[in-house]
């Protein structure tokens, strides 16, 4: 009898304890606090605990129950099933809800509106209704980043008048820029797949306190999708297929990905194809962009040939393969293991705008193409959870990236081709912690950055085979190093008002040597030894349920890169660039104030003003080199400059996003961004940044209805006049519409467009655009290659 009644007892316990289930996030395996429990006629009721458990005992075995957090989708099951699956249940983040938390500021979640900082951001729902062909026209839907494209293979962007190396980009928290990022324009963002992307979040300002070097304009943070894993016994597969195809470059894109998920493990595989033809350009706009005729090489000889069409751009096309692999191991909630394997190439592609460069009026270039630009990439992060007085959360990143790319080129006649082919190898590890302390959160950590680059330079006969070496574009086996310590602390001063800043010191190392027959300088290496402090101090007060303030000041800096130090090239016909061993680093220092109005979600006004000023400014200038302020190089009489420390640079703008919210179904949307500056040389003469857009927005009217989405939106473009000009770009007058003067100036455009969705069922996806649909012709400022013209995209994904 006495053995029965334990018997009872145990059962009776063992049951009573499967009645206490805990709610977990699906990606994080972080419990949730707060989560909503319910039978369907809310009868019953409950809220998780801090360790998101809750006693479900009183809802019968058959009862439906509904876990709701405004955070999450909200789902329902079975009581029986719960328990059955082991009493855990996995609630998957609400998309829509992704912009509420950043990540960028800070490397770990941070809500919005306690940011003094203004982000942009993007999820990867946005990415699928707009369909951006690359990374570089997925930053630019966002109606804040300006793309700059010299060919069709391209995207460099451009952020509060800083480009290229005074931008940082990052995938997965990894700086993703090399110690070659030169300040001309660079198209290396296009090696990030927009399939792979779940988020993309752009930080409008300085961001050296927790990434250091570079990020002077503004940081690109690309976060790639993590696989999912299962909440079901045994294993859970998944995928999704997408075909596209555009009629402006015929071009041709499918998608695959695949996720395999398991309780602990989960694998996720991404691989995406695109082919692009030449672009054909509008019908509306300047002649001064028709490509009237081209090069080709016949029966051994460079020829050139009438374009039957001139509105096509010949040559533009090219094709691009990314990869990606991600395995993900979380034995428990308090350890994540996220492997990050990556591969992207292109084709050769061509550098259109140097293809109708002129010369005495004939064409110059025969042939000037840049080799694949390959990047491969490994990045191990290990997250973990911790109760301990040092960190709540700390992460390891540990990553190794290979970028390769190459320049050819071959004058008009000419039979000898000039190769240079670049490769950098890059290394990085970091430590980032968090920690909460009442109402302050700290956060710190240490990084190491090492890059190598390997640079060869070739001449080859065409008409032979045969190569003979040649100066490389920089310094074989130079190296860039950097180390840096960070800290920065969020803290609530009240309910309405928090405060955020921090600081950082780094140093960098440059070393560069300057050996062999193609080297007559008077000095044989270069070298680089200098640290940089920066630090940040912003506010974001909610004054009122309609007003809110953020207030911030930052600043940042760049240490000079190899590119800088000891690049050689023809930067500009009967130009060139040679080394400079005695450059510094330029600070930046940023004040920034912006406003955001909220009229009962009805009517949402954001508002930023900023100011930039750039100190001893890394710009182009003219050089003596031994005396001498003319070489002949490349067989050509080349007026000699090199990068140097100017005096003062200063950027200012304005920026302001709107939303209406006529109804659930109809939504109004703009951005507009006024960006302006200088540079001061010594002798005190001011020109035009480079760098600065033009003025620039978009604006968007969107409806929703069931299964259908419909946007008609529009996107603007200001005009830069001859005098609006850097003096680079008035000496660059090809790339330009010629005024009544015969002035080179950026002419105003706009293009008027339509882009619809449509779900036929959960699996199966539908989305077209139709751009530019009065075919204006345009090049938007600084670019080399005409926009697309009128353009049909049509889509569709399907999910299993």
């Amino acid at each position: 009898m006495r053995n029965r009644i334990l018997i009872l007892l145990l059962l009776l316990t063992f049951t009573l304890s499967a009645q206490e289930i805990q709610v977990l996030d699906l990606d994080s395996r972080q419990p949730l606090n707060g989560v909503a429990v319910y039978n369907e006629d809310a009868s019953k009721t409950g809220i998780t605990d801090f360790e998101g458990r809750i006693d479900i005992s009183n809802f019968e075995d058959e009862e439906r129950i509904t876990f709701q957090l405004l955070s999450h989708v909200t789902y329902s099951e079975i009581k029986l099933e719960i328990i059955a699956s082991g009493g855990m249940v996995y609630l998957v983040q609400d998309p829509s809800q992704l912009d509420e938390v950043v990540v960028s500021v800070s490397k770990f979640g941070q809500q919005r509106r306690d940011v003094p900082q203004q982000i942009a951001s993007l999820t990867s729902e946005d990415i699928a209704f707009t369909n951006p062909p690359t990374a570089a026209d997925l930053l630019e839907a966002s109606g804040q980043v300006y793309v700059q494209k010299s060919q069709l293979g391209g995207g460099s962007p451009l952020i509060r008048g800083f480009s290229t190396n005074r931008l940082l980009i990052t995938v997965d928290g990894v700086r993703f820029n090399t110690a070659i990022f030169r300040g001309g324009n660079v198209q290396n963002v296009i090696s990030i797949d927009p399939f792979s992307i779940s988020r993309t979040e752009v930080i409008l300002g300085p961001g050296s306190v927790v990434y250091g070097s570079d990020a002077v304009g503004g940081v690109m943070n690309f976060y790639t999708k993590d696989p999912k894993f299962s909440f079901k016994e045994g294993m859970d597969i998944s995928g999704e297929v997408t075909g596209r195809y555009a009629t402006a470059s015929s071009e041709k894109t499918g998608h695959v990905e695949l996720n395999i998920g398991m309780k602990e493990w989960a694998f996720l595989t991404s691989v995406s194809f695109s082919d692009f033809d030449d672009l054909k350009m509008g019908k509306y706009g300047p002649d001064d962009y028709l490509r009237l005729e081209y090069v080709e090489r016949i029966n051994g000889e460079d020829v050139v040939v009438t374009n039957p069409d001139p509105r096509v751009e010949v040559p533009t096309g090219y094709n691009q393969i990314n990869a990606m692999q991600k395995i993900r191991f979380m034995p428990d909630s308090n350890w994540d293991f996220e492997l990050g394997l990556f591969y992207t190439t292109t084709s050769d592609y061509p550098r259109y705008d140097r293809l109708y460069r002129r010369r005495d009026g004939e064409l110059r270039s025969a042939e000037w193409y840049y080799g694949p630009q390959k990047w491969l990439s490994g990045n191990l992060q290990i997250t973990h959870k911790s109760k301990s007085k040092f960190y709540d959360e700390g992460r390891l990143t540990l990553s190794y990236q290979q970028f390769e790319e190459s320049r050819n080129d071959r004058d008009f006649g000419e039979i000898i081709l000039f190769e240079n082919d670049e490769m950098v190898d890059a290394f990085s590890g970091g430590l980032d912690f968090t920690k909460k302390l009442n109402k302050a959160t700290v956060f710190y950590g240490l990084e190491y950055v090492f890059n190598k680059v390997n640079s060869k330079g070739k001449q080859t006969n065409i008409n032979t085979g045969n190569s003979v070496p040649d100066v490389s574009r920089y310094p074989d086996g130079a190296t860039w190093k950097s180390m840096a310590a960070y800290s920065s602390l969020q803290y609530k001063l009240s309910d309405d008002l928090s405060f955020q800043g921090g600081l950082r010191y780094n140093h960098i190392l440059v070393d560069a040597l300057f050996e062999g027959p193609f080297y007559d300088f008077p000095f044989s290496e270069a070298n680089i030894d200098t640290g940089a402090l920066t630090g940040s101090a912003g506010f974001a007060w909610q004054a009122s349920e309609i007003l809110g303030w953020k207030l911030n000041f930052g600043t940042a800096f760049r240490a000079p890169n190899v590119d800088d130090v000891g690049k050689i090239f023809d930067s500009e016909p009967g130009s060139v660039v040679v080394p400079n061993p005695e450059l510094e680093a330029e600070y930046a220092y940023n004040y920034e104030l912006g406003a955001n109005l909220n009229f009962s979600e009805i009517l949402k006004i954001e508002l930023a003003g900023y100011i930039t000023q750039l100190k001893d400014a890394l710009v182009r200038r003219d050089f003596e080199l031994d005396g001498r302020t003319e070489i002949i190089y490349q067989g050509e009489l080349s007026n000699v400059q090199a990068i140097q420390n100017a005096a003062k640079a200063e950027v200012y703008g304005f920026e302001a996003g709107l939303e209406v919210n006529f109804s659930e179904e109809l939504q109004l949307t703009s951005q507009y961004s006024i960006t302006d500056g200088f540079e001061e040389d010594d002798a005190g003469n001011t020109n035009p940044i480079r760098h600065a857009a033009p003025q620039f927005g978009n604006s968007h009217l969107v409806w929703k209805q069931g299964k259908l989405k419909l946007d008609a939106f529009a996107e603007y473009n200001g005009q830069f006049d001859f005098e609006d000009l850097a003096p680079s770009q008035q000496n660059n007058d090809f790339l330009y519409a010629k005024d009544e003067n015969g002035n080179p100036f950026s002419p105003k455009w706009y293009t008027l467009n339509l882009a619809g969705q449509y779900k036929v069922n959960n699996a199966l996806t539908l989305n077209a655009v139709l751009e530019n649909i009065t075919n204006q012709r345009y090049r938007p400022y600084s670019s080399g290659i005409a926009a697309a013209g009128t353009n049909l995209i049509v889509a569709a994904s399907f999910k299993f």
